[in-house]
């Protein structure tokens, strides 16, 4: 959850509640809705109509589910990223070149937003898909990025988030979370060993600007099978040491 409003719109509050839930159920009727949000039948219709109107939902066969709209937001939010412009095409040539699962993430209301998944001919297909939000303790994007926050901002996140064990690898010990980004501050490179998908191990390193904040994170994911020994430990860091650091060059002179 984002900082909370001094006076919060409760009509807005309640748009935005229909529709995470119509996304989250993949569409829903009236009656659902009101169920699931405890709100009168009467006034979920009210809110679906107008939204319709406004072409936010489509209604099909007796439910509602979000509408195409959103896809104009998303490409809009997107391309105004000078991030994701600058990081893509180093993305495919990892991705070309390792033929793995190539990740861009950023921080925002302290969770991680994957912004751009470009794929190799042998990648692993996970649930996650451009926009879907994520934890940062158990991911290795995540942990790139906390390594690099003032541990004030890393305690407030914690905080308002928890720490919650995706898998029986996840850290969820504040401490030991605090002394792995110890490491990877000073290595640069950060792993995910199984910590958020059983199976899947990736390695990240953090995108800095020119004062060395964190402006996102960029990893390569794949199968424990394939992540493992000289390759997992140096070849694919070096690579993405190397891309970070064409990213960062064009983020600040371009």
């Amino acid at each position: 959850m984002g900082k909370r409003a001094n006076n919060p719109v409760k009509s807005v509050v309640t748009t935005f509640d229909i529709l995470q839930t119509l996304r989250r159920l993949d569409g829903a009727g009236v009656t659902e809705l009101a169920n699931e949000l405890s709100l009168p039948k009467s006034s979920v219709y009210n809110y679906l109509s107008t939204l319709e109107q406004e072409e936010y939902v489509v209604k099909d066969d007796g439910k509602y589910y979000l509408g195409l709209r959103f896809l104009d937001f998303g490409r809009y939010v997107r391309q105004r990223d000078d991030l994701y412009e600058t990081a893509r095409p180093e993305m495919e040539s990892i991705a070309d070149e390792t033929g793995e699962l190539v990740n861009l993430l950023v921080e925002e209301h302290g969770q991680g937003v994957y912004v751009c998944r470009t794929r190799g001919d042998q990648a692993v297909n996970v649930a996650a898909s451009t926009g879907h939000r994520v934890s940062l303790h158990n991911t290795g994007l995540g942990k790139a990025i906390l390594a690099h926050l003032p541990e004030e901002r890393v305690d407030a996140i914690l905080d308002g988030h928890g720490m919650s064990a995706d898998t029986e690898h996840s850290i969820t010990d504040r401490d030991e979370l605090k002394s792995e980004l110890d490491v990877i501050r000073d290595r640069g490179v950060a792993f995910d060993r199984e910590e958020r998908i059983g199976g899947l191990c990736c390695v990240a390193v953090p995108i800095l600007d020119r004062d060395r904040r964190p402006i996102g994170a960029l990893s390569i994911a794949g199968p424990t099978s394939r992540m493992k020994g000289e390759r997992f430990e140096t070849e694919l860091p070096e690579l993405l040491e190397s891309a970070a650091n064409v990213i960062e060059l064009n983020m600040t002179y371009s």
